[in-house]
């Protein structure tokens, strides 16, 4: 069987370095091989059923979805321990997760006790209990409860629904993942789980058990992951990682680029490829040449992608294929239904991206 080389695979091509995405897997399965606390991946990153098994047979604990729809995905490739790490709201929703509760074991985030006793009563309808954890506002001003009376009448009301089973509490310290300064960085971080342990405190000095304490992401990974009474870590961007989590955390790799082709060289200069804005995603910037720094990124358009050439000895030519960096791995990859999984220079597999699109 011919091998194919990755400059052969057509263009847009999302395409993944298995040998990167490994050694990923494996610095951060060591660092938590090393800790009291466990990896409960987010696979929002990756969207992927096989990476997925990867992270658990590497020795996480289960995955974190931020979606029902994703969660179902997974569910059905076999993953069984799945916190969903978002609020399930409405009648219809609410009876797709009591449908994937009786396959896997599922977690779900609440912050508002109309949606307590929504779950509670499918889960008594349905002869079941739903697993639920409160979430925890550590700062971030999105979702979650503030640490006070609040959190303890909740818990209370959770332990009394007979159709909840109440597992524990979740904060995510997103706002501190991107302090340019390391020591902020952690300053931030040490604060959002310093609030979100003292909310396990005052449930536990009410004689409240709480079984789970789950924060993190791979931007904070270190300072979760080390902080007494988190139990878990919901890490997942590191797997992939993309230019602005690399300039952060160089441990990662950048294992994903998308392979573009040289389409247009009709102005002096001027370098246009096939792999625009339904290719990569900008809210964190253009992507990144691979490899040449004779060629920049300017713009990209919908299905174009406008670089330059830099300085007199740029030899690009029509037809030539670029790998681009991503600026933001979680939103790229949602733009493309497989990765081209290859090592060294050429293709070993295409692995659907299963998920994808599942924002339901």
């Amino acid at each position: 069987m011919k091998r194919i080389h990755k400059h052969e695979i057509d263009t847009p091509a999302l395409v993944l370095d298995l040998d990167l995405m490994e050694k990923n897997l494996a610095t951060m399965a060591s660092f938590f091989s090393k800790q009291d606390t466990d990896l409960r991946p987010h696979v929002k990153t990756h969207k992927c059923p096989i990476i997925a098994h990867k992270q658990v047979d590497a020795g996480a604990i289960g995955i974190t979805c931020a979606k029902l729809g994703e969660a179902e995905v997974m569910a059905q490739a076999g993953i069984q321990n799945i916190l969903i790490a978002n609020q399930v709201i409405g009648e219809n929703k609410i009876a797709r997760l009591v449908s994937l509760a009786r396959i896997a074991e599922v977690v779900v985030a609440v912050d508002d006790l109309g949606n307590v006793r929504q779950l509670s009563d499918a889960g008594v309808s349905a002869g079941i209990k739903l697993n639920v954890i409160i979430e925890i506002d550590v700062g971030m001003k999105r979702c979650g409860i503030s640490v006070g009376p609040q959190l303890i009448s909740m818990a209370k009301a959770i332990r009394q629904s007979p159709g909840l089973c109440f597992k524990g509490l979740m904060g995510y310290e997103g706002h501190a993942v991107f302090q340019p300064e390391e020591s902020e960085r952690k300053r931030v971080a040490a604060a959002a789980n310093k609030t979100l342990v003292s909310a396990r405190d005052m449930l536990i000095a009410e004689s409240i058990p709480v079984e789970i304490v789950s924060a993190g992401g791979t931007g904070t990974y270190k300072y979760a992951g080390t902080c007494p009474g988190i139990t878990d870590v919901q890490a997942g961007s590191y797997i992939v990682s993309d230019v602005r989590y690399h300039s952060l955390l160089p441990e990662f790799e950048q294992a994903l680029t998308v392979l573009c082709t040289v389409i247009s060289r009709t102005r002096p200069n001027a370098v246009i490829t096939d792999a625009g804005l339904k290719a990569f995603s900008t809210g964190w910037g253009l992507p990144a040449v691979k490899g040449r720094d004779d060629i920049e990124m300017l713009r990209l358009s919908e299905e174009h992608g406008i670089a330059k050439t830099v300085g007199p000895t740029c030899d690009i030519r029509l037809g030539d294929k670029l790998e681009m960096y991503v600026s933001h791995c979680c939103t790229a990859i949602n733009l493309h239904d497989r990765y081209y999984a290859v090592r060294g220079d050429y293709l070993e597999a295409e692995w659907p991206i299963l998920a994808r699109g599942k924002g339901q």
